[in-house]
């Protein structure tokens, strides 16, 4: 039975590069729309976040919308995406304190939830890194785990 658990657990590698590659792509995706919105209009943005309290709203707009677009590109190319991944981190942190923590939980009552999941894919792809199929595998591969 031991020797059937290793096997098994060398056999659930396997996919893992995919699997990050997959998670890459995925949260780039969930990332576009809101970039967007916030870009096509940086003083609505900037209005915005001043009505609901972010400090120097301006300059936030400015550099979330800069964050965003950026990480998307990176993220999907795999490319300082620990670094990448920390600052939209941050982003995320912003959106769950300023926009999504009053409404509770509950996607279903504009809630934390996806905001929770977008932070946890985040933390995963700071601490593991991009996997094998990014350029920062390609560029800079040091023996990193999972890179």
């Amino acid at each position: 039975m031991k020797d059937f658990l290793a096997e098994f657990k060398v056999l659930l590698t396997y996919p893992q590069n995919i699997i990050l590659l997959l998670a890459r792509v995925a949260v780039a995706y969930g990332f576009a729309l809101p970039a967007l919105m916030k870009i096509q209009n940086l003083e609505s943005t900037s209005s915005w976040f001043e009505s609901i309290g972010i400090p120097f709203a301006t300059f936030t707009a400015y550099m979330v919308s800069g964050v965003e677009t950026v990480g998307i590109v990176l993220l999907i190319l795999g490319l300082f995406t620990r670094y990448i991944s920390v600052l939209l981190g941050f982003v995320m942190i912003g959106a769950m304190l300023f926009v999504h923590i009053e409404h509770g939980y509950s996607i279903a009552n504009n809630g934390v939830e996806i905001v929770v999941y977008y932070f946890l894919f985040l933390c995963i792809f700071a601490t593991f890194g991009p996997g094998k199929f990014s350029l920062d595998h390609l560029l800079f591969n040091r023996g990193h785990f999972n890179e």
